[in-house]
């Protein structure tokens, strides 16, 4: 094959994990081997080396693991990179390692991933490492996820174990934003579903690995949208000539188009682009390193980014960021770290730290700093503003990296969230308070609710569900209601659709109007209280004042604030009713998370995580909630 043929193939970035023994190394080994991408010596080396071990068959695995501790231990330490080709593309792997100890080194890897490969031994199905790893692919935004489920010759090639792992990990990704993924059976060993179809499992009629990998799409994943181009030097030769020099970050731009240089926002058009041998384009693309000359003189330097004036990024000191802490010392929040964004480098300090993840479990802590390998989100403020958008639509200009400044070691890798909200302002009036009318008097009930709760069988109780639209709070309440009344408990159901045809059907969605939606609701929900009901409130409720004045008005401890916490990315996916939509595109003002802000509670009685745990675990650990409370 000649170079201008080599140069045209298309190439794939993909990266592999796994729990250890699951045979990542072997897997990679064996499409080096059947795709002849291995040298002579090489093999005759690896050969040499498994006849000292006393294997009976060549250990591909070995041309994986380069350090003398991987191939003593039989495990996967370093991030191993690895290349190949064959007739349609060219490959780069990341092959990483799947401890959890070693998790830094996985978000390495996988950093440039355009596709990711988890391994899951056929025999142990899916493991607390799988499902980390998913969670990886999930917040690295890697747009293709293969599932090669591994050693189905130690299961006889069983179609049961495999459908059942392809059913229970099917169900754990819906839970992630991962939108594609394919499962494979293959024997990694034997080389089945590796490169060419297995006559031992007939039943599997999908593609090869390599066929899939031949053939993923991966051009349409790159934002070709958005132009970004951050100046990385300036170019002046000669008096005559003056450019500015990058690699362009996403989008394309045509010679003769109008751009905006930021921070100063003044305008020009492109007059040339020019490649590194002098060649002049009429265009030129994501990924292409080129100088750009522009028609006026306009003061640009490193660090500055140029785009296009009616697509501009968001600009911004303070912004969350989910981030990964990389470093053996662990995260200082008094420390002004530097941070690294796209070409230019800015003081940074931690404002607030939101949570961690138990990268396990997926469940969210509370965090006072970072150690070693975890993740978490946090808040960042700068000495100067970025330009910046959020990970999920812009990886280019979404990510960045966090720099001790005394040891000039990278201690995290960063991917922006987006703005910081600041609701102090928003939120300081117009919420609810009590009310009375004048000439009236309480008139107490025949039965005091002592009774009520006696005859009920049960204490009464308000459970005020709170979250984003979409994050699932009354789709968890209806099913806890049907759970509760099975045991016979007298339960009432305030939902915030239901209300707003009736009882606040004469509200809109202001600021003011919402607080006294929630206002009307509190009295309701305490009237219904009184007679020993179970009520459960579904209401977005997005200011802690509103839920605090509920709480007020209600005897201490009945009210039970219940987050139902789901990340905003996932309550957009979900988007029952389209109301997202409808907000980001202009048609719903004021809504919740779009052009309006939410209050997480501080320190809510319950949290439902509807992101990573079912409808049905919920449920029941509301249920235990409230035998917990010697409510039932």
């Amino acid at each position: 094959m000649n170079m201008e043929n080599y140069e045209k193939k298309s190439l794939l970035r993909f990266t592999t994990s796994g729990s250890v023994d699951d045979g990542k190394s072997t897997l990679i080994g064996r499409l080096l081997y059947e795709t002849n991408c291995i040298f002579e010596d090489q093999y005759a080396a690896v050969e040499k080396t498994s006849q000292k071990r006393g294997d009976e068959r060549v250990d591909l695995a070995l041309l994986l693991d380069g350090l003398a501790a991987e191939r003593e231990q039989g495990i996967t330490i370093d991030v191993a990179y690895r290349y190949f080709t064959t007739n349609k593309r060219k490959f780069i792997i990341a092959d990483t390692p799947g401890h959890e100890q070693y998790t830094r080194n996985m978000v390495t890897g996988a950093s440039t991933a355009q596709l990711a490969i988890i391994l899951i031994d056929a025999r142990l199905g899916v493991l607390t490492q799988s499902k980390r790893h998913g969670f990886l692919v999930s917040l690295l935004q890697i747009p293709h996820l293969v599932v090669a489920v591994n050693k189905m010759d130690l299961v006889e090639y069983s179609e049961e174990v495999f459908n059942n792992i392809v059913k229970e990990y099917t169900e754990f990704s819906q839970k992630l934003d991962i939108h594609d993924i394919t499962f494979i059976p293959v024997s990694a060993l034997d080389g089945d579903n590796v490169t060419s179809r297995s006559e031992k499992m007939p039943w599997y009629q999908g593609h090869t690995l390599l066929h899939l990998l031949e053939n993923v799409q991966v051009a349409a994943d790159r934002n070709i949208v958005d132009f970004r181009f951050p100046v990385q030097y300036v170019i002046r030769p000669h008096l005559d000539f003056r450019g500015f020099a990058g690699t362009i970050a996403s989008g394309s731009i045509k010679k003769g188009e109008t751009i905006a240089v930021l921070p100063s926002g003044k305008e020009s058009k492109i007059k040339s682009i020019v490649t590194y041998d002098n060649e002049d384009l009429d265009e030129a693309f994501v990924g292409q390193a080129v100088t750009l000359t522009l028609e006026d003189e306009i003061d640009i330097s490193r660090g500055d980014m140029i785009v296009r004036p009616n697509n501009l990024p968001e600009m911004n000191n303070s912004f969350d960021a989910m981030i990964c802490w990389m470093d053996e010392d662990a995260m200082n929040k008094r420390t002004q770290y530097i941070l690294k964004h796209t070409t230019q480098k800015v003081k940074a300090s931690i404002q607030s730290i939101y949570y961690k993840i138990d990268v396990n479990t997926l469940h969210r802590e509370s965090a006072d700093s970072f150690i070693l390998n975890e993740i978490g989100r946090v808040s960042f403020r700068t000495s100067r503003p970025l330009y910046f958008d959020p990970y999920k639509v812009n990886h280019a200009t979404g990510s960045f990296i966090l720099i001790d400044p005394v040891t000039n070691r990278t201690v995290a890798a960063g991917m922006i969230q987006g703005e910081t909200r600041d609701v102090s302002d928003v939120t300081s009036s117009h919420h609810a308070e009590e009310k009375r009318s004048t000439n009236v008097k309480w008139e107490e009930g025949l039965l005091s609710r002592d009774q009520w709760e006696k005859r009920n069988g049960h204490k009464g109780a308000v459970l005020w569900f709170s979250g984003f639209s979409g994050s699932g709070k009354s789709t968890v309440a209806k099913s806890l209601a049907a759970k509760l009344f099975d045991e016979s408990c007298q339960v009432m159901v305030l939902d915030g659709d239901n209300v707003r045809h009736g009882l606040c059907g004469d509200l809109g969605f202001s600021d003011q109007d919402r607080s006294e939606n929630i206002r009307r609701v509190g009295e309701v929900a305490k009237l219904f209280y009184e007679q020993g009901n179970i009520v459960l409130c579904t209401f977005i409720s997005p200011f802690r004042e509103d839920r605090d004045f509920v709480r007020s008005i209600l005897p201490q401890g009945a009210f039970n604030e219940v987050f139902v916490k789901c990340d905003l990315s996932v309550c957009k996916r979900r988007d029952p009713k389209g109301l997202y939509k409808k907000a980001e595109s202009g048609e719903i003002k004021e809504f919740t998370g779009i052009t309006s802000p939410y209050e997480e509670p501080v320190q809510p009685e319950l949290v439902l995580e509807t992101d990573i745990n079912s409808v049905e675990e919920n449920v029941m650990k509301a249920i235990d909630y409230l035998n917990s409370k010697g409510v039932l």
